[in-house]
């Protein structure tokens, strides 16, 4: 037996008080004072320690803030031989997260996309004609996410391949930014890169003054791409030079 069908649609909107708003950072101006302290131009301190896996060619620890990244070097060692012959080196890269790095699991960044801007950031730094037909691999593991990951990955495995002897035109150094609006925080953890309106990051050779990659989302006008990519220079620099003196501790350590 059918029913008598309805004369009347029945409708299932979901009530707009369910949506959830965007959150925002209100940042104003440079007198801004951070959740971590730091003013809005100021980056967290840089702990960094080379030897930290035993196991490896090379090694490097880096602590920045509540990020924490080990990166281990292998190699150079014979390239598989179903490999086209090359005359230069081979440089793999693998970005990986512990289970534990983000306080949700499954909340960590796309790995493949990090291994290859990684790789990119790094093999214009490294003279790959010093290993023909061999290949360097750099593992990177992320111990705790707490924002701006991959400048600190990138910083850190360069450390991990000057640890490991790989000659190199120079050390790379990484540092970015957030825009908030007009304004913009430089080295920012996970809370503001959530916030942000847009990103600006830049892996750089401070002795050769060169720039081996950059990226950048969200809309910025042309100034303020300008103001933040010396703001990342400078630290670049700054950053480049606590790293020598970690290379120059560690080897002096070595003498003792």
């Amino acid at each position: 037996m059918s029913g008598k069908p309805s004369s009347t649609a029945a409708t299932y909107s979901p009530s707009p008080t369910n949506f959830r708003k965007k959150k925002t950072l209100n940042v104003s101006g440079s007198d801004w004072v951070r959740s971590d302290g730091r003013r809005i131009h100021q980056c967290r301190p840089a702990l960094l320690r080379t030897g930290a896996v035993s196991s490896a060619s090379g090694s490097a620890y880096a602590e920045f803030g509540n990020t924490k990244v080990i990166v281990s070097v292998f190699g150079p060692r014979e390239s598989k031989k179903a490999m086209i012959y090359s005359d230069t080196g081979r440089l793999n890269c693998n970005v990986s997260y512990t289970t534990f790095a983000t306080p949700i699991h499954g909340q960590a960044h796309e790995t493949k996309d990090l291994s290859s801007t990684l790789h990119k950031a790094l093999e214009g730094a490294i003279i790959l004609k010093s290993f023909p037909k061999t290949t360097v691999d750099v593992f990177a593991l992320v111990l705790e996410s707490g924002g701006s990951d991959l400048p600190v990955v990138i910083s850190c495995a360069s450390l991990a391949l000057a640890d490991a002897g790989i000659m190199l035109y120079d050390m790379v150094t990484s540092v970015s930014v957030s825009l908030f609006g007009k304004d913009f925080l430089i080295d920012p953890i996970s809370e503001e890169e959530s916030y942000q309106d847009g990103s600006l990051m830049i892996t750089f050779m401070p002795s050769r003054n060169e720039v081996t990659q950059m990226t950048v989302t969200g809309e910025w006008s042309t100034s303020k791409i300008h103001e933040a990519m010396q703001l990342c220079l400078d630290a670049c620099s700054k950053l480049g030079k606590i790293m020598r003196s970690c290379l120059k501790e560690a080897a002096s350590g070595t003498q003792d």
